[in-house]
């Protein structure tokens, strides 16, 4: 029996040596947060209208996550506003709703006075330039750059530092340039400058007489830095139309030359015109997706297909096609045009496409200004009821009814305005009555509402 007991407890001795020794397991710990500074949970981004959430927070420097504080905060909004495309910066943080850290939000209002980019005589392709800004500035964009001072020395400089890595340059300069009579640009060149127009002459023309070309082209060319480049611009912009409007699409300007003015310090501008011939306009349809019948917006057009291709009539259409949507509540809705031309028969046809957005509806309505007998009677003839598609010029027609039809004494001015509301997409109105306590008159009840 002893030596049974002694076998077991020399073999028991034996497993516990040979059982491999467990690692000690370390204790993870999650560090704690230092004092008022926590991580964030959530980041928005408020009042932005031409960038998005991801731009203004690159720019910003924070990110989900990240502990953060004031002095976080407080260094990322002075980041925005020396960006120079926010007018004013602001930011809240607060604890989110499970108590593991911040949500955060910054409130922004975006620099208005903003125009498209152009470069000109710098030597490099401007798709390279392009890219590099983009590389520099989250927010850059070509089509929209913020006409502060801060901003364009700042592309300026991105701009020089890139052309001296490439050899020699001239020093340059970005400034905001009429490219139209009513467009701006900002144009990054060389800031020497350049001779301004003095005059303007055509040769070649027949079809529109000298005196008109030159009172179209005066107007917005006279006065301007001259590059040939920017001065076609100017000739697309105020002279083509002219002979769009005679049906010659196919209207050129081969040649441009220049030389010093005799009279005034400037250059005289020399204009060769190819009129080409007349076209007629050909077929009109509306391509893609529409949110009306493509009969009834075409009707609405009035396109007088057969006649001379004049584009001003065009461009009217286009214009009544839009309103026409809008009227339907589609608020946000663009309408643009595609030619075709056919050389052989000379005519053009036109491919229009409709981006309706999102349709809005009637909201509420506000009366301001009458008793409330009265606005009950303004409430049953108004006829666009909460629910239905907003006509964004219903009620100032309405207005006009209720004068002409003279439904209410002593009544003074009248005002609509309405409110859009982009979340839920209704549109509230208000009506606003003046006048010495204008009163519904007697009699009126059972009427038709106003349509």
């Amino acid at each position: 029996m002893k030596w049974l007991l002694l076998w077991l407890a020399v073999s028991a001795q034996g497993f516990a040596q040979s059982r491999p020794a467990r690692p000690a397991q370390k204790k993870i710990e999650t560090p704690a947060p230092a004092a008022n500074r926590w991580p964030i949970q959530s980041l928005a981004v408020e009042g932005i209208q031409n960038y998005t959430r991801e731009q203004v927070l690159a720019v910003a420097g924070l990110k989900i996550g990240q502990l953060a504080g004031k002095a976080e905060f407080e260094a990322a909004r002075e980041r925005l506003v020396a960006s120079g495309a926010f007018e004013t910066v602001g930011y809240k943080f607060a604890p989110d709703a499970n108590g593991g850290g911040y949500a955060a939000s910054f409130q922004v209002t975006e620099v208005a006075t903003a125009y498209p980019v152009r470069f000109e005589e710098l030597g490099v392709a401007d798709g390279d330039v392009e890219s590099l800004l983009r590389a520099r500035d989250p927010l850059f964009s070509m089509a929209r750059l913020p006409a502060t001072q801060a901003v364009i020395d700042r592309c300026v400089k991105w701009i020089e530092e890139y052309l001296a890595a490439k050899g020699p340059h001239e020093k340059l300069a970005g400034r905001v340039t009429p490219v139209t009579a009513d467009q701006f640009a900002i144009v990054f060149r060389p800031a020497r400058n350049l001779p301004a127009v003095a005059r303007v002459s055509f040769d070649g023309n027949q079809v529109v007489p000298q005196r008109v070309l030159q009172e179209a082209i005066h107007g917005v060319a006279i006065g301007a830095p001259y590059t040939e480049d920017r001065f076609r611009e100017l000739l697309n912009a105020a002279v083509r139309p002219l002979y769009e409007a005679r049906g010659r699409v196919r209207v050129s300007f081969p040649k441009i030359r220049t030389e010093p003015d005799k009279e005034v310090e400037g250059v005289q501008v020399y204009v060769t015109v190819d009129e080409s011939q007349s076209y007629d306009l050909g077929k009109v349809q509306i391509e893609g997706p529409s949110p009306l019948k493509p009969d009834d917006l075409l009707k609405a057009g009035d396109f007088k297909t057969g006649d001379v291709a004049n584009f001003d009539r065009v461009n009217e259409g286009l214009e009544r096609i839009r309103k026409a949507v809008r009227h339907a509540g589609y608020l946000q809705a663009k309408v643009t045009s595609e030619r075709r031309i056919g050389d052989a028969k000379r005519t053009v046809d036109v491919a229009l496409h409709i981006d309706a957005g999102p349709q809005f509806t009637m909201g509420k309505l506000t009366i301001v200004g009458l008793d409330l007998d009265a606005q009950a009677e303004i409430n049953r003839i108004f006829t666009l009821k909460a629910g239905k598609p907003f006509n964004p010029d219903y009620a100032e027609f309405f207005l006009a009814k209720v004068r002409e039809e003279g439904l209410f004494d002593n009544l003074g001015e009248t005002k609509s305005e309405y409110k859009v509301n982009d979340q839920d997409h209704t549109a509230d109105v208000t009506l606003r009555f003046g006048g010495s306590n204008p009163s519904s008159k007697p009699g009126r009840g059972g009427g038709r509402g106003v349509e």
